[in-house]
């Protein structure tokens, strides 16, 4: 069955972009968004797979070199998606990196290196904030609908921002930033009418957990209470697509977990 988005009533169907969108859960989010009639704006590294999986999903779907860091790279994206699809309805934060490096390691007697958290939070963080701030913008741009919404923005944390492993200080930052700046960024574009909210997933089978070993993923799916498996990317899109689709979601972080904390 396929079920379209709010704006698909009031126009031809929604257009969204996709940072990190060649892999992992951007790319199940894309991959949903294409299978639903939507248009979508890939994004993703130069180095990424993004131009060949933007090939394979048809001519709804468009790739963009993007470093979320970059203005210039993003209002590339957003001037793409105004130019070829004629708008932008939905943006989606995939796009991070992590590292895991204790904050001292006694035996060695070396500090976590302060570049690497800095860069850690400058992807995650900062780089989803520009993101939202050039979407906003081109969002506002839009005719509201009979609620007075214009766009929706969905970012990614995770449930380290919550329950942050050792060595996951840079990570958890990151992503407890994100957390953080959802509720005044949904106050603060509620008067434009665009929503905001941020999923914060648990273990999914992603292709950094998929690099483990077969008992690694093994023993990870059975911290989760339930289901006891890990989250497939396409739960996680299933996720995105209910968040666009629900008006009065705004302001909101979600766990995505299987009611999983993770232990230290």
């Amino acid at each position: 069955m396929c079920v379209v988005f709010w704006m698909a009533s009031e126009r031809d169907n929604a257009v969204a972009l996709v940072t990190g969108g060649a892999s992992g859960l951007g790319r199940a989010t894309v991959e949903r968004f294409a299978r639903t009639g939507s248009k979508v704006v890939l994004a993703d590294l130069p180095t990424s797979k993004g131009a060949d999986v933007a090939k394979e999903l048809g001519d709804n779907v468009v790739f963009v070199p993007v470093d979320v860091l970059s203005e210039k790279d993003v209002t590339g994206a957003l001037e793409l998606a105004k130019s070829q699809f004629g708008r932008l309805d939905v943006a989606v934060n995939c796009a991070g990196i992590a590292v895991a490096v204790k904050t001292y390691n006694f035996n060695k007697k070396v500090a976590h290196k302060l570049e690497d958290f800095q860069r850690v939070l400058l992807v995650n963080t900062a780089g989803s904030f520009n993101v939202i701030r050039l979407s906003a913008g081109l969002m506002g741009e839009n005719e509201p609908n009979a609620d007075g919404q214009r766009g929706v923005i969905v970012n990614t944390a995770s449930v380290a921002a919550f329950d942050g492993q050792i060595g996951q200080a840079a990570y958890a930052a990151s992503k407890a930033a994100v957390v953080g700046m959802t509720l005044p960024i949904a106050r603060d574009l509620s008067t434009q009418g665009i929503r905001i909210c941020t999923i914060a997933p648990g273990l999914f089978n992603t292709p950094m957990l998929q690099a483990l070993p077969d008992k690694v993923r093994a023993f990870l799916a059975k911290t989760v209470p339930f289901p006891q498996r890990l989250g497939e990317p396409a739960e996680y899109a299933q996720l995105v697509q209910s968040i666009v689709e629900n008006p009065m979601l705004n302001g909101e972080v979600i766990r995505l977990d299987g009611a999983l904390r993770m232990m230290p």
